[in-house]
């Protein structure tokens, strides 16, 4: 039975798509997902630091500040209680202008100078110092028994319980549920002996010195877009409310340096047993000029811990880590396969002619005119020595003796044709091939010379080693010709080409 005939149909027509184009699908399926995560977790921080007011920006709870973070409704509604609002944005000028009894309200502690925090630590008897959200260089340089003990990524509302405990606050008791619970705040264990009351899930300190401080991990109690929800009013103003008076520190930026504290400017230092600023207890931190050494401050404690890891919220570390993990999956699985190799189909099939033009133009891109030559050199003896019945490795000599002798020229023509230099131009390349291709062509359409002793039909009489042929030497029997086979037809040898009469 004969085979049909090939015919060529439209998908052959259409060239193959390139091996490289399943890549770029199978990265867009990778990249796309990673992607969107990538997308999602960057317009949630962007909404949460948008959410979230700066301290450092001007206006940040500022009494005359009408905007959502400013603090104008909660003045108002102080005034409204019978209280003195004074505003300064002078640190040193609002540390003189709590003189009898007041209460000091520090929005941004953060923005204060190290060298003023001293002066928040002298303050005199009967005054109430209310610190929102502080730092820990600021709760470390103003003496107080606390550390910040973790961080939300939002504000919750809680009640005014901390620890199972009822607050011990009056007015905080009164405001019921606020959303004061974001910084959380504990006493460090070698401070353990210290006083400290702590309200809102422990967002809420205080601290029952001579100077008594109140620390407050949120400031949405005293913003203008949050006082109004659940508690928040009643805690603002109880706790700013309590002396009748309300000495408003409002900073645009950081505060300059007080000046010397040995002027008559500076505020006086008072006896104080109980607070930061007196005693002779282990407590007794330094004062903020006192050099004390780095040994003595390896001495009082342990050095804190990284503030890094502070600065963000457990969730995010969290997250970090999942991704980490996940993306080492994704190595692992992307990486080698396990176990022994395993053949697989090629994913498409490519031309021969798009693969030769392909290294074709390969070679013109690197300019590789001898590796060119040398290929196509190659190409034309391995077509040439099976037709001249040459080894597969003879001398040079010899293949262009036998060569000439075939298709015409000189040896040394022949010589110079197949082991000559290499083109330096792209033109003596295209030559080069030209007449490659020419003389390949020329010797396989050469009849092979009978030798002397042939036959009447051109053959060897004997076989070599001069006896005569057996059944050994004629090979296998071939199939006899029937339905399915036919006769084979023997193909007449091509015509010598032409002499070109040039």
């Amino acid at each position: 039975m004969t085979a049909a005939p090939y015919r060529a149909g439209p998908a052959d027509a259409a060239p193959a798509p390139p091996a490289s184009a399943a890549a770029p699908r199978r990265w867009h399926r990778l990249a796309i997902p990673l992607g969107l995560a990538a997308l999602l977790i960057t317009i949630t921080v962007l909404t949460h630091a948008v959410d979230q007011p700066d301290p450092t920006e001007p206006g940040f709870l500022s009494p005359v500040a009408t905007d959502a973070d400013g603090g104008s409704r909660l003045a108002a509604a102080l005034r409204d209680r019978g209280v003195v609002v004074q505003r300064e944005t002078d640190p040193l000028r609002a540390v003189l202008a709590t003189a009898g009894r007041a209460t000091l309200f520090v929005p941004a502690p953060g923005l204060l100078h190290p060298d003023t925090l001293g002066a928040l630590r002298d303050l005199p008897g009967r005054i109430r110092l209310v610190l929102v959200d502080p730092p820990r260089q600021v709760l470390e340089a103003t003496g107080l028994p606390l550390v910040p003990a973790g961080r939300r990524w939002a504000t919750r509302a809680v009640g005014p319980d901390a620890d199972g405990r009822p607050c011990a606050l009056p007015e905080v008791a009164r405001a019921g549920v606020a959303a004061a619970e974001r910084q959380r705040y504990a006493v460090p264990p070698d401070r353990s002996g210290a006083t400290v009351d702590r309200c809102y899930a422990a967002g809420l300190a205080r601290v029952p010195w001579a100077t008594e401080t109140v620390v407050i991990g949120a400031s949405d109690p005293f913003r203008n877009d949050r006082i109004g929800e659940r508690g928040n009013r009643e805690l603002a103003t109880g706790l700013l409310g309590t002396t009748g008076r309300v000495v408003w520190l409002d900073l645009d930026g950081p505060a300059p340096p007080p000046p010397d504290p040995g002027g008559t400017d500076g505020p006086s230092r008072p006896a104080n047993p109980e607070g930061p600023g007196g005693g002779t207890g282990d407590d007794e931190p330094g004062t903020p000029g006192e050099d004390r050494g780095d040994e003595g401050a390896a001495a009082d404690g342990p050095s804190p811990p990284n503030p890094l890891w502070a600065a963000f919220p457990a969730w995010f570390w969290a997250l970090l880590a999942q991704l980490a993990l996940a993306a080492l999956l994704l190595v692992l699985w992307r990486a080698r396969r396990l176990g022994p190799p395993v053949s697989e189909p090629l994913p498409v099939a490519v031309r021969s002619a798009e693969t030769v033009l392909g290294r074709a133009r390969l070679y013109q891109r690197a300019r590789a005119r001898g590796p060119a030559a040398d290929t196509l050199r190659a190409a034309a003896l391995a077509r040439l020595l099976p037709r001249l019945n040459l080894p597969a490795d003879p001398p040079a000599d010899a293949v262009a003796a036998a060569v000439a002798a075939r298709a015409g020229g000189t040896a040394a023509q022949v010589h110079d044709l197949l082991y000559g230099d290499e083109p330096s131009s792209d033109r003596e390349l295209l030559d080069l091939a030209r007449s490659l291709d020419r003389l390949t062509r020329t010797v396989a359409g050469t009849p092979d010379p009978a030798p002397a002793d042939a036959g009447p039909h051109g053959h060897p009489p004997a076989h070599a080693g001069g006896r005569p042929p057996g059944p050994a030497d004629a090979g296998p029997p071939a199939d006899p010709p029937g339905p399915d086979r036919p006769a084979a037809v023997p193909r007449p040898r091509p015509a010598p080409p032409k002499e070109d009469p040039r």
